[in-house]
């Protein structure tokens, strides 16, 4: 692929990285084993087939629209192998090279988090929860490790575990609008994650407190967590249901394994 300049923009296809802080929203975007911490120059070429315009990965962002080449015009999109539609495009990045990538799922997920900033927050959440990392999950609800510091809400240390009034999405509850409707108690089941689900019926079911084994119970408070006092009025994250239908229950239901004790037990029942 021949290096030229960004459709957009007009400067060269590259772009300055630091290696301590790549954008993993990027397509194909690798972690490099070099440590280098000062930014480095490296080729950041993205070419639609269709059109055979070139693009930064982010100019294309920012002027994407839809299913036309925002330099030419063009029709970016074509039929897909499984009758869907998809965006062709050829990769030149710190990754290296790539041929036919399908970057539709990726525009249109930035698009979508691009109109509705406030949930690109929750869907790191919803990973958090998947992949059972608790230290993560405890942080994002106590406000740290905020993205958009700008915003002076969350600057203001409002715990976003005690309530959901003053932002516009209930983190807790929030189900995933990009992917199949998935919560965060979805999340920790498929990927087998116990101790994030104990942490999220604490603070988001009715399930009975008798009901958690004493050491979860001491792990929340020696991290500072109880559950809401307003709990009961608000909705049981178990009774929250995917766009299949089911209930993080009936989810593991379907997996078993580390969950035939919780089923038995009916943990996951609302």
């Amino acid at each position: 692929m021949a290096t030229t300049v960004c459709a957009a923009c007009h400067d060269r296809l590259v772009v300055e990285i630091d290696l301590h802080d790549q954008d993993l929203d990027a397509p194909s975007a690798s972690s490099s084993a070099a440590a280098a911490s000062a930014p480095q120059t490296v080729q950041d070429d993205i070419q639609l087939i269709a059109c055979g315009c070139h693009y930064h990965w982010q100019c294309l962002l920012d002027a994407y629209s839809i299913t036309e080449c925002p330099s030419c015009g063009a029709s970016i999109v074509s039929q897909a192998p499984d009758g869907g539609q998809q965006v062709l495009s050829n990769i030149v990045n710190e990754g290296g090279t790539q041929q036919g990538v399908d970057i539709l799922p990726l525009l249109s997920e930035e698009g979508y988090l691009k109109a509705y900033p406030e949930e690109r927050k929750c869907r790191a959440f919803l990973e958090f929860c998947r992949q059972g990392d608790v230290e993560a999950v405890v942080e994002m609800l106590q406000g740290g490790d905020d993205d958009d510091s700008d915003d002076e809400e969350d600057d203001e240390g409002e715990d976003a575990m005690d309530t959901d009034t003053d932002a516009p999405i209930d983190m807790l509850r929030y189900q995933d609008a990009l992917g199949d409707q998935s919560s965060a108690l979805h999340a920790a089941v498929a990927g087998g994650s116990q101790e994030v689900a104990w942490l999220l019926l604490l603070l988001s079911s009715n399930l009975d407190l008798s009901q958690f084994p004493p050491q979860v119970l001491a792990e929340a408070k020696r991290l500072g967590i109880a559950r809401p006092d307003d709990q009961p009025a608000k909705v049981d994250i178990r009774s929250l249901r995917d766009d299949e239908g089911r209930t993080p229950e009936a989810l593991a239901a379907l997996l078993g394994g580390v969950w035939q004790p919780w089923l038995a037990n009916r943990w996951l029942a609302a």
